[in-house]
């Protein structure tokens, strides 16, 4: 499976604002060790449900320190028993858009 998330913090008294706070996020998923990739709006993550589910609430819990709030928005591709489908989605529009 595939999840995109994006969490954000609110409310909070701490001085680093909202890039330090997903910068601990991303930590936790970078140091998770499954595939992943971080862009302006969204971090993907690939992985068994489980683990990828784990590594998301682990996130939340490291973007919300010191807030009293925080935000989760999550996208699931759910297709068991595929992997690498982190780069094979975006490389198959790729090659469509080279064929044109």
């Amino acid at each position: 499976m595939i999840v995109a998330f994006s969490v954000s913090p609110s409310g909070g008294d701490d001085d680093g604002g909202v890039s330090e706070a997903v910068a601990r996020a991303v930590r936790v998923v970078r140091e998770s060790g499954l595939p992943n990739e971080t862009n302006a709006m969204f971090t993907n993550i690939e992985g068994e449900w489980d683990e990828v589910m784990d590594v998301v609430k682990r996130a939340v819990e490291a973007a919300g320190e010191g807030s009293p709030r925080v935000s989760l928005v999550l996208k699931a591709d759910i297709r068991p028993g595929l992997t690498g489908q982190l780069s094979a989605k975006v490389q198959r529009v790729e090659e469509r858009l080279a064929g044109s």
